[in-house]
């Protein structure tokens, strides 16, 4: 059965000297919501929330390689300047260390990269999710659990598919994950062998 979740929490991420460092907080009034059974959040956050009630409190950890995997040196690579040039022009602006910015490999796989540095032949970017290697530590309690109505679940696998939420969910995104920023979302960063693109302009963060 599939479940419309609404959950409240504070997420934490354990540095490897052990200490917590808050990462985010939603609240009751905008809490996180998701529908399960469909892969939309981490298997091990999903399993810990999908059999509590409204109104249960939990508070749970998940290890790094239930998260977001380790954190990989070679995912971190050089990219030509000229890769993110618009009309000549290197796009500084958007290009600059800290930025986060959306990218598509040959095979039209959207991810995002972090910039870590920006020299004057290459732009080096890091493409580990930014939990890449960390423990997360989840506390919070449940503000809905309910079965998803028909309409919900195939709002959801719309906007999985990209073809957005058509279900009349208010405000659009009731449908599934209700804000992509959230960490414990499940998507992850793919390799690219060295070939992608920039894509601002034309390919939206995901």
């Amino acid at each position: 059965m599939n479940k419309n979740i609404k959950v409240s929490y504070t997420l934490y991420a354990v540095e490897n000297d052990g200490k917590e460092h808050l990462v985010e907080r939603t609240s009751p009034n905008q809490p996180f919501q998701f529908i399960s059974g469909l892969g939309m959040v981490l298997e091990a956050f999903e399993q810990e929330v999908v059999n509590l009630e409204a109104d249960d409190k939990f508070e749970f950890s998940i290890t790094a390689d239930q998260a977001y995997g380790p954190y990989m040196e070679e995912h971190v690579i050089k990219l030509s300047r000229d890769t993110f040039s618009v009309d000549g022009h290197f796009d500084a602006d958007h290009i600059f260390p800290g930025a986060e910015i959306p990218l598509v490999n040959e095979d039209g796989t959207r991810f995002d990269g972090i910039v870590k540095a920006v020299d004057a032949d290459n732009v080096t970017v890091d493409l580990n999710h930014p939990l890449a290697g960390q423990d997360l530590i989840f506390k919070g309690h449940v503000i809905d659990s309910r079965p998803a109505t028909p309409e919900e679940l195939q709002g959801a696998l719309n906007l999985m598919s990209g073809e957005g939420c058509e279900c009349g969910c208010e405000g659009g995104s009731e449908c599934g994950c209700q804000s992509e920023g959230h960490h414990h979302c499940n998507h992850h960063h793919e390799k690219n062998d060295g070939h992608c693109g920039c894509g601002h302009g034309h390919c939206h963060n995901h």
